[in-house]
């Protein structure tokens, strides 16, 4: 069978082949703000606007947790997806938070930009995730944030980490949710730390919503959950999907025990309707770093230019995540 453009059927059998990229090799796009473990530059999302012609990228900055943790997020502007130039940033004070937390970029087909981002909210304690929309990127204003999506709406206690994208008309958002089974009066303690995924009461499951607007979602549920007995046992959080038609190609992190929260790797799922996944990695992540804790956390890849444009955070040997691009080309 000849080849098709764009390689998604070879005679080899090999269907829109995925490379992946190599975690000894990346080049660092965002130093952390400091040296040591807690010290945090990641938790990218990045598209390429094909009208501007240029890159977009989101990452949010953090210290260790007795000096702030999660304190500003930035979207940076670049022609060739490396170097980048902040164009917009904001402060866990212009949400009134303890904590600011990944989000996730879009573009409408009414030239409308948006950033989904997930924050804790000051009065509740929880996680929360808000939309923040303008003409373009450096006219974000966080004071005329929408409410998105809260944990009352769906029965969890904190929903973080949206990734969000377009399919026709659709909005589809893949959501990292808190469940937690205890007793009534352990409740307080789910929240009085302001994280409760670093509590150990609470596992992290990902979940489904869709809307026509991308400001009004109906949530369907459940999409991956804890492994029972396995390396992600504790946290199952997608952080990017890959277009691999007939398919789509998933990226989350995992964790077995809250002792590594904040330290997750990266496994691999796959889905033919972004309703129901399979797990390609179910006794271990597929990418790590060879340093420190292993981690190698919230993957997103940007398809441009028959080539695959991947951002991550990534453990250096002191302990700090850097904010790093890896760029492969696709086969």
């Amino acid at each position: 069978m000849a080849e098709r453009e764009g390689g998604v059927m070879r005679g080899d059998k090999l269907i829109s082949p995925t490379p992946l990229f190599d975690p000894h090799i990346g080049e660092t796009v965002v130093e952390p703000p400091g040296q040591g473990s807690g010290w945090w530059a990641g938790a990218p999302s990045a598209l390429f606007d094909h009208r501007e012609r240029v890159f977009y990228l989101y990452h949010r900055l953090r210290m260790p947790r007795g000096m702030g943790r999660g304190f500003r997020c930035i979207i940076a502007k670049s022609r060739d997806g490396r170097r980048f130039e902040p164009v917009w940033e904001a402060s866990r004070a212009d949400f009134d938070s303890p904590s600011i937390e990944r989000g996730t970029l879009l573009i409408t087909p009414e030239r409308k930009y948006r950033l989904y981002l997930s924050y804790v909210d000051g009065a509740s304690g929880q996680w929360r995730i808000d939309l923040l929309e303008a003409d373009s990127f450096e006219k974000l204003n966080p004071h005329d944030r929408k409410k998105v999506l809260v944990p009352q709406d769906i029965g969890a206690e904190g929903v973080k980490d949206p990734v969000v994208i377009m399919i026709g008309r659709a909005y589809f958002m893949a959501v990292a949710y808190a469940v937690a089974d205890v007793p009534e009066d352990c409740r307080d303690r789910l929240h009085a730390t302001f994280d409760v995924h670093a509590t150990g009461l609470a596992k992290t499951h990902t979940g489904i919503a869709v809307s026509h607007d991308g400001v009004r979602f109906q949530w369907l549920g459940e999409a991956l959950a804890p492994g029972e007995g396995r390396w992600d046992a504790y946290t199952v959080r997608l952080t990017a999907l890959l277009p691999a038609p007939p398919a789509f190609l998933v990226f989350y992190d995992g964790c077995q025990t809250v002792k590594e929260n904040y330290e997750e790797r990266t496994g691999m799922a796959i889905t033919f309707d972004l309703l129901h996944y399979n797990k390609l990695t179910p006794d271990g992540p597929i990418l790590v770093s060879p340093h420190a804790s292993g981690s190698l956390r919230y993957v997103d890849v940007v398809p441009h230019d028959n080539a695959l444009y991947f951002y991550y955070e990534y453990a250096r040997e002191d302990g700090a995540h850097e904010l790093r691009v890896s760029v492969v080309p696709r086969s």
